[in-house]
């Protein structure tokens, strides 16, 4: 009996699956959804890291190509990605007795326009802001790939989970 109510739930899954009504990665994109375009994310911060334009945007593909069936087109794509990233900065945090810092943070803020032209409502406009600590007595240039990559990886989920998760 536990085998064929096995047998049945993972029928129930693949078929969901297929159907597109559920994907294994959570995300929710209808039928009529094929292609994707991710612009260049330009590097508009007053602090400019050069290589940070290139990571994220493509950890934002990257992270598409994976976690959807959507085919990545230059143009005229049924989802459009584009932005800018507007903020790179370090500031100190947990101010100690002698006044110096103990810790300092790196935050990262990108500013997304995502437009769906196969639904009109999803569309949006908005700032994605992640931030990591570090201790400041660590020479921040041998943190801040390290430091990038961490604060990346959860601005591109952040960004993912308000494109296509309808929760």
């Amino acid at each position: 009996m536990t085998y064929l109510n096995l047998t049945y739930i993972c029928l129930c899954l693949v078929l969901l699956n297929g159907c597109n009504i559920y994907s294994f990665s959570g995300a929710s994109i209808s039928e009529e959804t094929k292609t994707v375009s991710i612009s260049y994310i330009r590097n508009q911060a007053n602090l400019i890291e050069p290589n940070l334009s290139n990571k994220l945007t493509e950890a934002l593909i990257q992270k598409c190509q994976t976690e959807t069936d959507l085919t990545i087109v230059d143009t005229a794509a049924d989802i459009n990605f584009s932005g800018k990233i507007t903020q790179y900065e370090v500031q100190p945090i947990s101010i100690q007795n002698n006044e110096t810092a103990a810790q300092n943070r790196l935050t990262i803020g990108v500013e997304i326009n995502y437009i769906n032209n196969t639904n009109k409502t999803d569309n949006f406009n908005q700032l994605f802001t992640q931030y990591a600590d570090f201790n400041s007595n660590t020479n921040f240039s041998e943190v801040e790939e390290m430091l990038n990559n961490l604060i990346i990886e959860e601005i591109v989920e952040d960004i993912f989970n308000r494109s296509f998760m309808n929760w």
